[in-house]
């Protein structure tokens, strides 16, 4: 849950669409929910802006579809890093609005489109061997609300490459390499 989704439900309290008991089970999970396996933490998104991110590996894929069962009642978009198409297929049944990055492995769910970034965010690799860590870079500034731009394989073995980008790279707020 958000400041905006709090707000909205305060409003409808106040309003009279939804009784002091609603309110309530709509807040009980509120900081967090355990899951006997995982707590995750519904606070997040007003701490920090962005919802708990779900760090795949070392999880199964029925753990990782438990927390992304709680975390798609409570928050607009989720991410899942380091996954594989077999958890994503899980995700799927939850929210088909989901998609798999094959690339980086990641698993989004992104029903809030609204840009918060100020700027553009340049994710720049130099070979092809790193784009995947560029993709996920990529993946997850694009979901917390960011304007991004892949530039991939500007490589080492000759500056021109690089160069030839520099008016994007110059207009960019951040760049990460």
């Amino acid at each position: 849950m958000d400041q905006l989704q709090l707000k909205e439900l305060l409003e409808k309290f106040k309003d009279g669409d939804l009784n002091l008991d609603q309110t309530l089970e709509s807040l009980r999970h509120l900081p967090f929910e355990s899951l006997g396996y995982a707590n995750v933490d519904h606070h997040r998104a007003m701490r920090q802006g962005f919802p708990e991110v779900i760090f795949g590996p070392g999880k199964t894929p029925d753990q990782i579809y438990g927390i992304a069962s709680s975390l798609i009642r409570h928050s607009n978009n989720v991410l899942i890093t380091r996954s594989n198409p077999q958890t994503y297929e899980l995700i799927k049944t939850l929210d088909d609005s989901a998609v798999y990055h094959e690339t980086c492995g990641a698993i989004t769910v992104k029903r809030d489109e609204t840009i918060r970034g100020a700027g553009l965010i340049a994710i720049v690799s130099a070979g092809t061997s790193d784009i995947p860590v560029a993709d996920e870079a990529a993946v997850t500034a694009e979901i917390m609300g960011n304007r991004i731009e892949r530039l991939f394989d500007v490589g080492v073995a000759g500056i021109h490459r690089l160069l030839s980008n520099r008016e994007l790279l110059q207009s960019a707020r951040v760049v990460v390499c």
